[in-house]
């Protein structure tokens, strides 16, 4: 579904992306893995449209994306839910999430009783304005934006960052949730435990470098990984 292919971006002369590769397939969930400041945002940023490449290849369900506007690749079937939420502070729950409602691949799956269905707590709050959710009901309402997309594939940076325990096993819940339905998920996060639970292979990036990718059977089976590349 989605190919990157020897991928190189650039700040200015730095250039801080070295022939990243990897694939997602339909309704697999991957994983990119580091520590900050290793790459994995500007990856993302990249793939969506919002930094530009300057070098490789990405394609999505056979389009090539390059040159492609962030429109247009969000069009094109990918959601994002962004580090950081940016949801519309000054906007309803509901608002925010009917401000980007489309189907384009035929019927939609995602509406706005749909949301509400998987996160209750945002049914409660949808006449409230987004700068008075707490951290966790930003998260969730950022999640349900994208899927009011309709998305094929939801991309998740740092999908659980600073959310209580409670509220980080409910946006785990919900994860699993979509890749029962068979929606393809590329995702950030730092807790190990709950990814290795839920994602099918995982991609290590090491300043711009890919240094390792397998499965999680393979990855907890190898504590030096996690050891070398994944440990403050």
């Amino acid at each position: 579904m989605l190919t990157v292919e020897t991928l190189k971006a650039a700040y200015g002369a730095a250039q801080v992306l070295f022939d990243v590769s990897f694939a997602i397939g339909e309704g697999e969930v991957v994983t990119l893995l580091g520590r900050n400041g290793m790459g994995k945002t500007t990856t993302i940023s990249t793939i969506m449209g919002l930094m530009p490449a300057a070098g490789g290849r990405i394609s999505f369900a056979g389009a090539n994306l390059g040159g492609w506007p962030p429109y247009r690749i969000a069009q094109a079937g990918l959601g994002l839910v962004p580090e950081g939420r940016q949801i519309f502070p000054t906007l309803t729950v509901e608002e925010n999430l009917v401000a980007t409602a489309a189907s384009r691949f035929g019927p939609a799956r995602w509406r706005l009783r749909d949301v509400y269905e998987m996160f209750p707590s945002l049914a409660e709050r949808r006449r409230n304005m987004g700068n008075q959710l707490s951290g966790g009901e930003q998260q969730m309402l950022a999640i349900g934006r994208s899927l009011m997309t309709n998305p094929k594939l939801i991309i998740l940076d740092e999908a659980t960052e600073g959310l209580a325990p409670l509220i980080r096993n409910e946006i785990w819940t919900s994860l699993k949730k979509l890749k029962a339905e068979g929606l393809a998920i590329l995702l950030v996060d730092k807790h190990i435990d709950a990814l290795l639970k839920l994602a099918d292979r995982h991609v290590v990036i090491e300043k711009g470098y890919v240094v390792w990718s397998g499965s999680s059977a393979v990855l907890s089976s190898d504590p030096t990984v996690r050891q070398r590349y994944l440990q403050v």
